[in-house]
């Protein structure tokens, strides 16, 4: 597959098939996401492959955080559960975290190093008849969260990401041309 045909074909899938998916298939994604540019060469990622187990632990911290939404205690309850049981259940998951430097130079290059893995991850995915949803936001510093994909304190989850066969692939989302976004300076 040409690099050009996985970005123009890469989606953010939310259902999966129940085909596992393969340690060889995981450690390919991993070998090429620290392929990524990386200033300085501070290889700042860091993955952790999450088990059945682990999986579980984060949907219960996904879930709580979406639970609080409800007054009614047992409809916050069933959301906790119900989010728990959908992340056991993926394929696949891996978080990637990022060390944090001191410097907030380097820390602002490694976070970037890390979203370019991700991207790389991503992309190699779809070249293996994969398909990847990459999720970030709030969780990612939620304590339960980072208990759940053992990350210590030195380190900031950056994304995790869902991987699996895709149990449906979605139409492309509209985009915002290149030429609508791009200056040319003399």
């Amino acid at each position: 597959m040409q690099t050009t045909d996985a970005i123009q074909t890469r989606r953010s899938v939310k259902r999966f098939t129940e085909r596992p998916v393969t340690r060889e298939d995981i450690e390919a994604l991993l070998a090429a996401a620290v392929l990524a540019p990386n200033h300085r060469l501070t290889n700042p990622w860091r993955y952790s492959v999450l088990g059945p187990v682990a999986r579980h632990a984060y949907g219960l911290a996904l879930g709580a955080r979406k639970a609080k939404k409800f007054e009614d205690p047992e409809k916050a309850r069933q959301t906790r559960e119900a989010v728990a049981a959908e992340h056991r259940a993926l394929p696949a998951m891996i978080a990637v975290a990022v060390t944090t430097n001191e410097n907030p130079e380097i820390r602002e290059e490694d976070y970037a190093a890390a979203m370019m893995a991700v991207q790389t991850l991503a992309l190699v995915a779809v070249s293996r008849g994969l398909a990847t949803h990459i999720k970030s936001g709030g969780i990612m510093d939620d304590p339960a969260a980072r208990a759940a994909v053992g990350v210590p304190d030195e380190q900031r989850i950056v994304a995790v990401v869902n991987v699996g066969e895709p149990a449906e692939v979605p139409p492309p989302k509209p985009r915002t041309p290149a030429a609508e976004v791009t200056t040319w300076l003399p």
